[in-house]
């Protein structure tokens, strides 16, 4: 898979995230293509879109799955919209290992 929702920064990275919230269950499902070409990690949550729940739901799964703390990942871009920017402080390459596993 070459397109890669993700580039690393100093410190970190900044992923792209596309979320759907009240989706059932929390979960991250994988990378998809978005309509102007860029790729996305899809995400969903339990939680609903309502006062802030969904996006601190999304912090605690990324945090969860790239073995972090919950304070080392915010939104920085997109609170009220789909698809988000978010930033994972920590080294680049475990972080990337841990998100997408190669398998």
């Amino acid at each position: 898979m070459s397109a890669r929702p993700f580039e690393a920064h100093a410190g970190g990275l900044r992923l792209r995230v596309r979320l759907t919230p009240r989706g059932g269950r929390d979960a991250l499902e994988g990378v998809e293509i978005l309509a102007d070409g860029r790729a996305a990690l899809k995400a969903r949550v339990r939680a609903a879109p309502e006062a802030g729940a969904a996006n601190a739901a999304l912090e605690r799964l990324i945090a969860k799955a790239c073995g972090v703390p919950k304070s080392a990942v915010s939104i920085t871009a997109g609170a009220t919209a789909r698809v988000k920017s978010v930033r994972i402080e920590g080294e680049p390459e475990r972080i990337a290992a841990r998100l997408l596993p190669r398998g």
